[in-house]
């Protein structure tokens, strides 16, 4: 089966859409204004973005982390008519190859563990580390190789502190 939607790097005039894509994910505003404030900031390293038929459907974002050399994946965003049709499995299968590109070491989530381990996500490999938003959902993908990442602390943009 073909899929019928185009992944890519998002432009400059896809903002507008790809906030309207984040506001009826999550049902409010604080998701897509950390997408805007990491962009002023310069903080964000990649935003990918799923299209369909001209219209944006999908978006995820990548920031740098410090601490180690990762990235944080945050948020990952599909249009309510669009979810369950692989639209965001695609898009955090793309934000780990620009990832494993950028040469990151890891990249971190918070999350779903039945969504997320199944696309290289564990809790176990961040079992070690250290994060502001530690817990059952934090994870991360070591993109090195499989196991649990060294032990380290990271801590994420600023723009995240705005998430309270």
């Amino acid at each position: 089966m073909t899929q019928a939607f185009e992944l890519r790097p998002a432009r400059e005039a896809d903002g507008p859409a790809v906030r309207r894509v984040i506001e009826a994910a999550f049902g409010g505003t604080a998701e897509a204004d950390l997408v805007a404030a990491l962009a002023a900031d310069g903080d964000l390293a990649a935003l990918l973005v799923a299209s369909e038929a001209g219209h944006i459907v999908g978006a995820v974002a990548l920031s740098p982390m410090s601490g180690m050399a990762a990235l944080a994946l945050a948020p990952l965003a599909v249009a309510p008519s669009a979810q369950r049709r692989g639209i965001g499995k695609a898009l955090v299968a793309a934000a780990l190859r620009f990832a494993k590109q950028s040469d990151a070491a890891a990249v971190f989530v918070l999350g779903d563990p039945a969504y997320y381990e199944p696309l290289g996500f564990s809790r176990d490999c961040a079992q070690m580390v250290r994060s502001p938003y530690g817990g059952p959902h934090f994870m991360a993908a070591n993109l090195a190789g499989t196991g649990t990442l060294a032990p380290a602390t990271v801590g994420y943009a600023a723009a995240f502190d705005a998430l309270g």
